[in-house]
């Protein structure tokens, strides 16, 4: 099978230009679905720390780059929405949030704010023993023993070391929220209603920003807190633009 991706065709929320070169790197199997965005490209074409997939094998292969607390050695492996990538020896910690448009871009955080993730429940179920198992947006489960609590679209914070549940953000009224895809990617707001659609059809949401009201797919939008937006962050975000242009080279 091939490990390459015509740049044209990838998802509109990978960072990456899509008339350079033809061909990009194929994202590997794992979390995200094809949403996931291979990590070299983000060690490549956005942060510019590789020059090639040679380089970035390389780095992987040293434990130099954490993803979610825990050391990587495919390159091809999946980075997508509120994942974490940190790499130790620079002191350097970011988290992946969308931009506007809904590209996905690294916002640079502190130490310890990578210690733990964001994770939109997207499925709840009983497991045997009778404890409870939520299915987050990224395909990952966190076990827990009470699940009374959560409900789907809630947003949760997992830790990193022991996969405990930090903090909740319930998915209601008044709550904060990002657009994650769609028209209105990346616009923070609060949510203002939640417009139940009779039969099959999504649920529409209002959300109320600073510029002006809009509505959009509930499966568009993520509750977040406001320490997740990057706005109280010293560093610079990092934007989806490359910083180099690597093409599909080995």
């Amino acid at each position: 099978m091939t490990k390459h991706q015509k740049r044209l065709s990838v998802p509109k929320s990978w960072p990456v230009e899509r008339k350079t070169d033809v061909f990009t790197v194929k994202a590997g199997a794992g979390p995200h679905g094809e949403d996931g965005v291979p990590l070299v490209v983000l060690l490549r074409d956005v942060l510019g720390y590789v020059d090639s997939t040679k380089e970035a094998r390389y780095a992987l292969s040293e434990d130099a780059i954490l993803v979610n607390g825990q050391p990587i050695n495919d390159e091809r492996r999946p980075i997508g929405m509120f994942d974490i990538l940190a790499f130790p020896g620079r002191e350097e910690y970011y988290r992946v949030f969308p931009d506007e448009g809904g590209r996905l871009s690294l916002t640079e955080i502190d130490a310890d704010a990578a210690s733990s993730r964001l994770g939109k429940i997207e499925g709840k179920q009983q497991v045997p023993g009778g404890d409870t198992q939520l299915t987050l947006h990224d395909g990952t489960n966190v076990v827990i023993e009470d699940g009374s609590e959560y409900s789907s679209n809630d947003s949760i914070v997992v830790d990193n070391d022991d996969k405990s549940i930090v903090a909740h953000f319930p998915y209601e009224e008044g709550a904060l929220v990002t657009a994650v895809r769609g028209n209105h990617g990346g616009k923070i707001g609060d949510l203002e209603r939640i417009d139940v659609t009779p039969g099959s059809g999504p649920n529409i949401v209002g959300v109320s920003t600073e510029d002006g009201d809009f509505e959009t797919v509930e499966d568009y939008v993520v509750v977040i807190d406001e320490n997740f937006t990057g706005e109280d962050s010293s560093s610079e975000d990092t934007s989806g633009e490359p910083a180099s242009d690597g093409g599909d080279d080995e």
